[in-house]
C-alpha cells in the first residue's frame, strides 16, 4: 500500500508560463506539505525535465506561447519508455478537456482554481501513479526471481540458456568457440549430513562467490540446483588459456570454508564442452559437458575432463 508519507514526498512538476499561476500552485503544495516541488515557465524545457527526473505527477497548463500543452504531451509520449505519463491538465477553456484526456491527460484542474479540489485530484493522482510504480517494480523482481536461483542470485537454468544462446551466436558470427564448463562439489551430501544444511547452504553461496570471482565479466555462472554449477565461456584464447582457467577455479573451489567457527574442505570436479567442436546445439553442448564432468568423477575427482566428440 502507499501511505501518505510516500506521497508527500512525490517529484511534481509544475508547467505554466503564468507566474502568478505557478507562485500559487507552489504555495498550495507547500502549505499541503509537499516536498518535491519544482516549477518551469519554459514549455521547451519539459521533455528535457522530465527525462532527467522523471516526476510523479506533473501539472501543465494547455495555453502556452510557442508551444502549447497539446504538443507538450505528443512529445512526452515519445519519449515515455514506460507508457504512461503522469499529466494533469491546467485550463481554463471547458471544451478543451476532453481534447486533453484524448491526448493523455489522466486529470484535469480547471481556472480558476478551486484549491479543494484540486488538492484532491493531485493527491488521487499521486496515490494512482506511487502505486502503478510499486506494481512495476514488484513484476521487475517477480522476473528477476524468475530468472536467478534464490539461494545464491546466480541465473538459474533459463537465464543461463539465453546467455549460452548468445555466446553460440557471437562464437558463429566470429568463427571462434563457446566454452560451457559443468562442475559440481565433491562429497557435498556428506558435508550437509555433517554440518547441516545451513552450513551446507553458506558453502554454495561461498563456492558461487568464487567462481564468478574466477571468470570474466562477459562469463556466466549458473547454478542449475543441488551443487550443480554450470558456466559459459565466450571466446577464450587459447587452450592452454582454457586449462589455465579451469586449474584456478578448481583451486579456488579446493581452499577452505570458514563457516560457523569451523573449517569446511571439500573439492569441485568439472566437464567441459566447446561450440561447435562438441555440439551444434544448447543440449549437445550441455549433454557433452556433463558426460565429461561424470568422467572427472570417476577417475579421482577434483580435476576436469574434456568432452570427446562422440560425447554427443
Amino acid at each position: 500500500m502507499i501511505d501518505i508519507f510516500d506521497i508527500k514526498q512525490a517529484q511534481i512538476l509544475i508547467v505554466d508560463d503564468h507566474e502568478p499561476n505557478v507562485f500559487l500552485l507552489e504555495q498550495m503544495l507547500l502549505e499541503d506539505g509537499y516536498q518535491g516541488v519544482s516549477s518551469t515557465t519554459d514549455p521547451f524545457e519539459v521533455c528535457a525535465l522530465q527525462a532527467i527526473n522523471q516526476y510523479d505527477l506533473i501539472l501543465l497548463d494547455l495555453q502556452m506561447p510557442g508551444m502549447d500543452g497539446f504538443e507538450i504531451m505528443d512529445e512526452l509520449k515519445k519519449n515515455e519508455t514506460h507508457g504512461y505519463v503522469p499529466i494533469l491538465v491546467i485550463t481554463s477553456q471547458p471544451d478543451h478537456l476532453l481534447k486533453a484526456l484524448k491526448s493523455g491527460a489522466k486529470d484535469f484542474i480547471t481556472k480558476p482554481f478551486n484549491l479543494m479540489e484540486a488538492k484532491v485530484r493531485i493527491y488521487n493522482m499521486l496515490e494512482i501513479r506511487l502505486l502503478y510504480k510499486q506494481l512495476e517494480q514488484y513484476s521487475l523482481s517477480m522476473e528477476s526471481y524468475a530468472m536467478h536461483d534464490s539461494l545464491t542470485g546466480l541465473p538459474n537454468r533459463r537465464l543461463f540458456i539465453d546467455r549460452l544462446t548468445l555466446a553460440m551466436a557471437h562464437a558463429q558470427r566470429k568463427n571462434c568457440t563457446a566454452t560451457v564448463i559443468y562442475l559440481d562439489l565433491d562429497g557435498f551430501k556428506k558435508i550437509n549430513d555433517k554440518y547441516g544444511h545451513d552450513a551446507g547452504d553458506m558453502l554454495l553461496k561461498i563456492v558461487a562467490d568464487r567462481l564468478v570471482a574466477a571468470v570474466r565479466k562477459e562469463d556466466t555462472v549458473s547454478r542449475f540446483g543441488g551443487d550443480e554449477f554450470v558456466l559459459v565461456l565466450w571466446e577464450l584464447d587459447s587452450d592452454e588459456g582454457l586449462s589455465i582457467l579451469l586449474s584456478k577455479i578448481l583451486s579456488a573451489l579446493s581452499a577452505p570454508y570458514f563457516i560457523n567457527g569451523q573449517s569446511i574442505k571439500t573439492s569441485a570436479s568439472a566437464g567441459v564442452s566447446t561450440y561447435p567442436l562438441h555440439g551444434q546445439d544448447i543440449d549437445s553442448l550441455i549433454k557433452s559437458a556433463d558426460i565429461a564432468l561424470y568422467k572427472s568423477k570417476h577417475i579421482g575427482k577434483n580435476r576436469f575432463s574434456l568432452a570427446a566428440q562422440d560425447d554427443e
